[in-house]
């Protein structure tokens, strides 16, 4: 339901909702026009002083304060020796299982495709594609033996492809 604009003498709908106090609990509503004046007029500080003014605003910003000193140091207390805690144990965190050697032949295979010891099967099929490109025989151009390097890549690959598990 539309209500009457309640600016005295206004017979417009009211369907601009103006605070009536700053609890903002209950409106005044008002034409577009009143409203625009009201609103122009109204100030949420009006009466307050400087330092409630900025109470109010930590409060709508931060949260209600912490009145009792106790309670904030012992807060403040219990933030550092997190931080404390985490800090000195991140040697435990950072501290890595170590690593499972790599057989001879697998090793040898990702040494021959150029590649780390820590490569996935992704890895290991890009490089894979990239030298069959550069090696193959049909397609390898000004690139001497090409067919011995073709043939090492493929070798190396295969023994991978077994080692991954792959078909």
């Amino acid at each position: 339901m539309i209500k009457k604009c309640e600016h005295t003498g206004c017979t417009k709908a009211g369907t601009c909702r103006a605070p009536k106090s700053r609890d903002l609990k209950e409106y005044w509503f008002f034409c577009q026009e009143h409203a625009a004046e009201y609103n122009k007029n109204w100030n949420f500080y009006a009466n307050m002083t400087a330092d409630e003014i900025e109470d109010d605003w930590e409060r709508q910003t931060f949260g209600a304060p912490l009145r009792d000193k106790n309670d904030a140091n012992a807060d403040a207390a219990d933030y550092v020796k997190f931080i404390n805690d985490f800090i000195s144990g991140r040697a435990e965190f950072d501290k890595q299982p170590p690593a499972k050697k790599t057989p001879g032949p697998v090793s040898a295979a990702l040494t021959t495709m150029g590649l780390a010891p820590g490569a996935t099967w992704r890895d290991i099929g890009a490089r894979y594609r990239a030298l069959a490109k550069k090696y193959h025989p049909d397609t390898a151009k000004d690139v001497k033996n090409a067919a011995t390097e073709f043939t090492k890549i493929t070798n190396a690959y295969d023994v991978l492809k077994k080692h991954f598990g792959k078909k």
